[in-house]
C-alpha cells in the first residue's frame, strides 16, 4: 500500500457486505489508491456465500480491517447494527460496497469533519444522492442544508435521511433509534427517514452530489437491494401515476405524525 497521506483517527469506515466482494476490494483499493486511512476499518457481512467468505479473509489480512459476521442471512438492518455496534471512534463514514471513492471526495470529507466538530447539533453529512432534496438553504463550502418542515407540501420531504453514503456521529442510535430488523430494506430504510425526519434531525449535502464517489454495479455481483431510491423518477403520465402521488403524500405525511 501507498504511503498514507490522510489520516481520519476519529473516523471509522464502516461498510456493509453481502455476496459482493469484488466490490469491497474495488472500495478498499480505491481510499488506498488516494492514500486515504482510518481509526478503524469494519466490514459488516451479512452471512455472504462460502466462495465470498474466503475472498473477505483474504482482504482482511491485505487492508487490516475487523470483520463482523452472522451465521445467517438477518437482512440490512440488523448487517448496520452489529456494525455501528463495533464502531469505537466518534465519527462514523457508513458506505456501502458498492460505492468508490473520486479523488475530489478527500477534500469535501475533511470539510464535512470539520462541520461535525464546529457544529455540535449537525447528526450527518450526506455526499451521494439521486436526486437532490427538495427544501434546502445554502450552508457554505459547496454544500447546503437540509430544511425539515412538517407542514411542507412535497412528500419527498421525508426523504432527509438516506442509506447512502454519509458521514454521522457514531452516537447516531442513541438520537434516532436502532435500525429496524427482520423487514424489507427498503422499509427498513424509510422507518428511519420517519424517525430522522420526527426528530428533526440536522443534515447537509454537497450539492455536487455526483461528483465525490461513483456507484458501480456489474453483472457479477448486481445490486442486492430493490429500488427505493427510484420511486419518485417514475414519470408514466396515466391514472397509476396520480394515484401513486396520492397515495404517497397521504401515507407519508400520515407516517410523519403518527408512526
Amino acid at each position: 500500500m501507498n504511503p498514507v497521506d490522510y489520516h481520519f483517527e476519529a473516523v471509522t469506515l464502516m461498510i456493509t457486505n453481502y455476496n459482493r466482494s469484488q466490490s469491497l476490494e474495488r472500495l478498499l483499493a480505491a481510499f488506498a489508491t488516494l492514500r486515504c486511512s482510518f481509526g478503524a476499518i469494519i466490514v459488516s457481512d451479512d452471512c455472504s456465500k462460502p466462495e465470498h467468505q474466503r475472498v473477505l479473509l483474504h482482504l482482511r489480512d491485505q487492508y487490516d480491517f475487523s470483520m463482523i459476521t452472522t451465521p445467517q442471512n438477518r437482512g440490512l438492518g440488523n448487517n448496520i447494527n452489529k456494525g455501528q455496534d463495533a464502531v469505537k471512534t466518534p465519527y462514523t463514514l457508513y458506505i456501502q460496497e458498492d460505492f468508490v471513492p473520486k479523488p475530489a471526495f478527500i477534500q469535501r470529507f475533511r470539510q464535512a469533519l470539520t462541520f461535525m466538530h464546529e457544529d455540535e447539533a449537525l447528526d450527518l453529512v450526506r455526499f451521494w444522492t439521486f436526486l437532490p432534496y427538495p427544501y434546502v438553504k445554502p450552508y457554505k463550502e459547496g454544500f447546503s442544508e437540509i430544511v425539515i418542515s412538517r407542514w411542507a407540501l412535497n412528500y419527498k420531504k421525508v426523504f432527509a435521511y438516506t442509506d447512502q453514503p454519509h458521514l454521522r456521529r457514531s452516537s447516531f442510535s442513541a438520537r434516532f433509534g436502532r435500525y429496524a430488523e427482520n423487514i424489507n430494506s427498503d422499509k427498513m430504510e424509510y422507518r428511519m427517514c420517519i424517525s430522522f425526519f420526527q426528530k428533526k434531525g440536522r443534515a447537509v449535502f454537497f450539492n455536487d452530489f455526483y461528483g465525490l464517489l461513483s456507484h458501480e454495479n456489474n453483472e457479477l455481483e448486481p445490486s442486492t437491494a430493490t429500488a427505493i431510491r427510484f420511486w419518485w423518477q417514475q414519470k408514466d403520465q396515466s391514472i397509476i401515476a396520480a394515484v401513486r402521488y396520492v397515495y404517497r403524500q397521504v401515507k407519508y405525511n400520515y407516517d410523519i405524525q403518527f408512526m
